[in-house]
């Protein structure tokens, strides 16, 4: 299948089941470059528990699977759930504006592209029930927490990626998607202890539809800002290690505070993010 034909396939995989998958998009130096800059972010974390008394060493020789993990093992409700405004990293841009990435999403959003203000590094930890995401539409955080201004969520010109940097299988808290739920609108979300949760009434017609998201590092998910899905729990003894973020037709509000980065333009060029230190000079705004 040549390129052309394949992108079409995947367009309307997208518009029918509301998600598709690329395998192998990101090389295993841009896996390897986000790897270590997160591990940077693991070595605060160590120095900083280090500092307070909380452990005894900075546990340098436990492999970046385990060591947040091993470092947080007494103390896992003080262990970080995300990261957000510490992104703004020089080896994540290969990420967050690959080429690759950034053409499928254009075909779907047009020439006018922003990396949307929610991407976010998550270590989700063996079983840990504060990273336990529950059954939701993103569409539906945006609504009940994150909205700044009166607008549609559902109209939001929006696609989700979501990407591995350790294999993601069921075992260890792969994601799963009840496929072509981006079809059906905006479902009600209620407040549980760490998420929001679609009432299983509202999804009982669907479950039949569920696919479980198995990937590897340089694979990513695209999918729809409207689709149902959930993380399964980590029964593994490692971290799920992975990136979430989004991309919204940039002619749009945002309807947050937040305006985000410019991806793509053909209307304001110079605003695009250009290149690791430009977007290692910016900030989560």
């Amino acid at each position: 299948m040549d390129s052309t034909n394949r992108q079409a396939s995947l367009l309307d995989q997208f518009r029918k089941q509301g998600y598709f998958v690329l395998r192998d998009v990101f090389s295993s130096d841009v896996v390897a470059g986000a790897r270590g800059a997160l591990n940077r972010l693991v070595d605060r974390h160590a120095e900083q528990l280090v500092g307070s008394g909380a452990i005894e060493s900075l546990l340098p020789q436990e492999p970046f699977e385990t060591r947040l993990y091993a470092l947080y093992r007494d103390c896992l409700d003080d262990a970080p759930q995300s990261w957000r405004p510490e992104l703004h990293l020089p080896e994540l841009y290969a990420i967050f504006f690959h080429p690759a990435v950034l053409d499928v999403v254009s075909a779907l959003l047009g020439a006018e592209v922003r990396l949307y203000p929610n991407y976010t590094v998550r270590p989700k930890l063996p079983d840990h029930p504060q990273t336990l995401v529950l059954w939701h539409q993103d569409g539906g955080y945006t609504e009940h927490w994150h909205k700044s201004e009166d607008g549609d969520v559902s109209q939001l010109g929006m696609v989700n990626v979501w990407t591995p940097l350790v294999p993601v299988r069921v075992e260890n808290g792969c994601m799963q998607f009840l496929a072509g739920t981006h079809l059906v609108g905006l479902l009600p979300h209620e407040e549980r202890e760490f998420y929001l949760e679609i009432p299983p009434q509202e999804l009982e017609p669907f479950l039949d539809q569920v696919v479980d998201i198995e990937l590897d590092p340089g694979d990513v998910v695209v999918f729809d800002n409207m689709l149902c899905h959930r993380g399964l729990p980590n029964r593994s003894q490692s971290i799920r290690w992975s990136i979430d973020w989004r991309y919204q037709d940039a002619r749009q509000s945002t309807l947050r505070d937040e305006q985000g980065h410019l991806a793509r333009s053909l209307a304001t060029p110079q605003h695009v993010v250009d290149g690791p230190s430009d977007w290692a000079q910016r900030s989560f705004s």
